[in-house]
């Protein structure tokens, strides 16, 4: 069941009074006064650039179609903004930006290897003993491998 309620006597009852109809000049006011207060907070931008921050993905022409700006010379500070989003993080800032950043930030070793250095460098030998051994590895695989 529902109830249906007069506006007129749900605002007599609250306090006795009723709220006017608006007229159009009333809402023409209040419609001026609402763009003053939008317009007051824009600002006209004259200016555009490129997003440094955004990847720039560049979608090739057709192969057959003949392109008009082939030749032109593209804008100095749009090649370096367009070279520079391509470049790894280590290029672009002086230390990581995230802690994920932080793994393998540092990509240099921490000694350059010396490889005549015996003390830091050892490399594979082969003796008489590790060619014994691993002659004698494969006989016991193949010999596993056959049964």
């Amino acid at each position: 069941m529902f109830h249906t309620v007069n506006m007129a006597a749900s605002a007599a009852a609250a306090g006795g009074r009723e709220r006017p109809e608006r007229d159009e000049v009333s809402l023409n006011a209040i419609h001026r006064e609402t763009i003053r207060k939008e317009n007051r907070c824009q600002r006209l931008v004259t200016e555009f650039t490129i997003n440094p921050y955004h990847q720039i993905h560049a979608v090739t022409g057709k192969p057959m179609a003949r392109h008009d700006n082939q030749n032109e010379i593209a804008d100095e500070t749009f090649l370096k903004i367009f070279h520079h989003t391509a470049l790894e993080p280590t290029k672009k800032y002086t230390e990581p930006q995230t802690t994920s950043q932080e793994i393998g930030w540092i990509t240099q070793p921490l000694i350059n290897i010396d490889r005549t250095d015996t003390r830091l460098y050892h490399h594979r030998q082969k003796t008489e003993i590790t060619t014994y051994m691993e002659a004698a590895w494969k006989m016991k695989e193949q010999s596993v491998n056959l049964q």
